[in-house]
């Protein structure tokens, strides 16, 4: 039986890999007794880990969200994207670039020789596309308090621009948080001037508390891309290309911005997000949703889930040869 501090990181380790567990089956990985589980479980709770108990024929436990974020324990393929994605957010000039590094300097301090010494001989720099209107940077602090009011459906005020917070501000109903061309943006109702806006967030000082709930109107354009596409006609978004589709990434939506200049982002819950892309045809577009190493679930048209299919058979005939 392994010692007990090398058994409660392995049992850790357990419950991160997926959402439920029984106490049975997490015996048999760790060679344990229930009771042991039982034992082990509480004392990750003493640690502060936020370990539930889950109703089942021999009970079963879930590592649940807390108050606080405990320490994490991650695979090598794991700690290794973390990094580069790190690096490639801390080498950016977004809001966002000091917390990356900041991030990337905890990871790095703490990780394995064999890991480090992998990464070091990889130094990842973000090349900005040349514009004549760089992106202003972002509080992610603001993008948060954004979209918990999308989810809640309570009425935001802000001052936008360069005015005073003398008047009465902005009220709207927020509808979406979405990137554009290395821009966030806010889709929102305008309760003053009684129609749809598209704030840029960079612009935006928020006024707190925030407003009632209030019941969400339906976006013109059916949906938040066909929206995009009629308020900024064609500005990068994919609608000029002959084939145009939408999936969900298993990725945040911040995370995947840093990848994407020309296309459509929504936040689409915790860690996923709804991406809206354009290519000269269909196979080449299946191929650039690929390169985001994440799982996707194709929304549509039934094309692009075709060339998925016919990619994957393409790919499975390559590695055979």
């Amino acid at each position: 039986m392994p010692k007990t501090s090398a058994r409660l990181l392995a049992l850790l380790s357990l419950l991160q890999a997926r959402r439920d567990w029984s106490g049975t089956l997490l015996a048999d990985r760790l060679d344990i007794s229930l009771r042991t589980v039982r034992r082990d479980i509480d004392r990750l709770r003493e640690l502060g880990y936020p370990i539930v108990a889950v109703k089942g024929p021999d009970g079963g436990y879930r590592l649940s969200a807390g108050t606080d974020l405990p320490p994490l324990l991650f695979d090598d393929e794991q700690a290794v994207a973390l990094t580069i994605a790190l690096q490639v957010a801390a080498s950016g000039t977004g809001g966002l670039a000091d917390a990356s590094a900041r991030a990337l300097n905890t990871v790095h301090q703490v990780m394995p020789t064999r890991l480090r010494n992998r990464v070091e001989a990889l130094r990842v720099t973000s090349v900005q596309r040349p514009t004549t209107r760089p992106a202003a940077p972002v509080d992610g602090g603001l993008l948060l308090a954004l979209g918990a009011a999308v989810h809640a459906h309570e009425i935001l005020r802000f001052d936008y621009g360069s005015a005073g917070t003398d008047g009465p501000g902005r009220r709207v109903e927020p509808h979406h948080v979405v990137t554009w061309d290395g821009r966030w943006y806010l889709i929102a109702w305008d309760l003053d001037r009684d129609d749809w806006r598209t704030f840029r967030v960079d612009r935006m000082t928020l006024r707190t508390p925030n407003g009632p709930r209030f019941t969400p109107r339906e976006l013109p354009g059916g949906d938040v891309t066909g929206y995009l596409v009629g308020t900024f006609r064609g500005g990068g978004d994919g609608g000029g290309w002959p084939c145009r589709g939408t999936v969900i990434l298993d990725l945040p939506a911040a995370t995947v911005a840093l990848y994407t200049r020309e296309g459509i982002i929504e936040e689409a819950g915790p860690g996923r997000c709804r991406l809206t892309l354009g290519s000269w045809s269909w196979p080449s577009l299946a191929a650039t949703i690929a390169r985001y190493d994440a799982d996707i679930e194709v929304v549509g048209p039934g094309e692009l889930t075709e060339a998925f299919a016919h990619l994957s058979h393409r790919l499975a005939r390559a590695a055979a040869r």
